[in-house]
Order: structure tokens, then C-alpha cells, then sequence
């Protein structure tokens, strides 16, 4: 299959995944969402489990940005090929955040700055992944552009559409779930990468898609460890798992030599 034809199988899967999403209803956020099982608080900090797990991703997000950072010229090989990864680790970072300030008094308001820095770090490394296997110039440049605003702006879409009372989630959907339809097609259909590494990407697939079997399981898992942990707390951390494999997978990297087809790409 040519390269060509490859690129138009993933645009053909964000067509119909378009499509998809513009024959569907408006979505709009569900309140029970917002009723998580864990309530205690602690130390002053309602919702402790929810709140404090998130210290996962400052951990990942701070040890990756360091390791960036002083081992710079032993993980890229130029300034652009290590834009997105930066922008993902602080993305990660800030999700600490914003998701702990949601989970301290959750509300569609506050939920809003818990998904603007998954939205980040979300796009950044769709991008990354398309500049090591696809296009080096566009990955690292346009495409990175192009995504971070399109994910931003499907928040800002569905904030706005709650502020008129018909609030409408299906275009974050969209740019949440594309990328892990589209990566492992990516990862099979562009085999020559230098930084993405498969089986790192793979874990990190996995690992996020646990966080968000955690998730759905929530109360369940509370009640089967006898109130001890909860399922979101636990997708915390999970996820903050996922993100530390991206760190490993760029040190992994960082001991292998480029694919010679690699090094002219464009």
C-alpha cells in the first residue's frame, strides 16, 4: 500500500467517524457524572481519594519535563522533534490541576478545567506520533497547531452550549476517542518511526483504557474494597501510568539509531 493510499485510509476513518458524530444527538454532560462514589474528606480536602490522586500526574509530569529538559540532546535529535512531547508532559502536569480543582467541588464549571489539559496532552501526542511516522515538518508544526486548536475548541463549543442550556459533548468526544482509533492503525500502517516505539504505545493504550474501565466501575470498585479506594481514584493513577510509558518509550528511543528511511523524511 502506498504512502498515499495509507493517508487516505485515516482520513476515510475520520470521515465516517465525522459522520458519525454529526448523525447523532447533541450529547450533553449527564450531572450523575458528577456524583463520584469516594466522598470522604480529609485534612480539610472534600473528596480526598478523587482529589489527591491526581498527584500521580504532577509526579509523571514534573519527573518527564526535568528528564526533557537536562537530557535534551540525548533524547531529540532537533529542538522541533521534542515540541510535542513538551507540550504533552505539560499538559499532564497541568491535569493535576485542573482535575483536582474539579474534583473539589464538582460542577460542569469546574469540569470544564479538568478536560482543557487531557485536550492538550491528547493532541500533543497524536501529533508527535504523526510527525515520527508520517510527516516530520507537518507533525511538529501545522498539524500540531491545527490539533490543539481544534480540541480546545470542542471544549470551549460544548461550555458554551451548556451556558445555553443544550449542551453538547459529541465533538470532544470526537477528538478524545479519534486518536485511539486512529494510532494503532498508524502504528501498523507507517511501520519506520524513530521515537514511537509500539509496543510503548501499545502499554500506554492499554493503560488508559484501563483507567477508563476504573472509571465506569467506580462505585463498584469502592464497595468491593470495602470503601477503602474507588474506581476514579484508581483511574487516576492508571492513567497517570499511561502517561509515564510515553517518558519511557522517549528513553527507550534514545538508545537506538534512526531508521535510515527516516532521516530524509518530509
Amino acid at each position: 500500500m502506498s504512502q498515499a493510499k495509507r493517508i487516505q485510509l485515516l482520513i476515510a476513518l475520520l470521515v465516517v467517524s465525522i459522520g458519525i458524530v454529526l448523525f447523532v444527538d447533541p450529547i450533553p454532560q449527564d450531572l450523575a457524572y458528577h456524583d463520584f462514589a469516594d466522598k470522604r474528606g480529609w485534612l480539610g480536602i472534600p473528596n480526598f481519594g478523587d482529589v489527591a490522586s491526581n498527584l500521580g500526574f504532577l509526579v509523571v509530569g514534573v519527573i518527564a519535563l526535568l528528564a526533557l529538559i537536562y537530557r535534551f540532546r540525548e533524547l531529540f535529535r532537533t529542538a522541533a522533534d521534542a515540541r510535542p512531547y513538551l507540550i504533552f508532559f505539560v499538559g499532564v502536569t497541568l491535569v493535576s490541576l485542573g482535575s483536582g480543582y474539579y474534583h473539589w467541588e464538582p460542577s460542569n464549571a469546574s469540569l470544564l478545567w479538568d478536560r482543557l489539559p487531557m485536550s492538550i496532552a491528547f493532541m500533543a501526542i497524536s501529533a508527535a506520533v504523526v510527525a515520527d511516522r508520517i510527516n516530520t515538518p507537518a507533525g511538529n508544526g501545522w498539524v500540531l497547531a491545527v490539533l490543539l486548536v481544534l480540541g480546545l475548541t470542542s471544549l470551549f463549543y460544548w461550555d458554551w452550549t451548556e451556558s445555553m442550556g443544550r449542551g453538547d459533548l459529541r465533538f470532544y468526544a470526537l477528538v478524545q476517542f479519534y486518536p485511539m482509533l486512529a494510532l494503532p492503525i498508524i502504528i501498523w500502517a507507517f511501520p519506520d518511526h524513530h521515537y514511537t516505539i509500539g509496543r510503548y504505545l501499545g502499554w500506554t493504550i492499554a493503560w488508559y483504557g484501563l483507567s477508563k474501565v476504573l472509571e465506569f466501575f467506580d462505585r463498584g470498585i469502592y464497595e468491593l474494597t470495602g470503601n477503602l479506594v474507588s474506581g476514579h481514584s484508581l483511574k487516576h493513577l492508571a492513567a497517570a501510568v499511561a502517561t509515564y510509558m510515553v517518558l519511557r518509550m522517549l528513553i527507550a528511543a534514545s538508545t537506538q539509531p534512526a531508521p535510515a528511511s527516516q532521516a530524509g523524511r518530509t
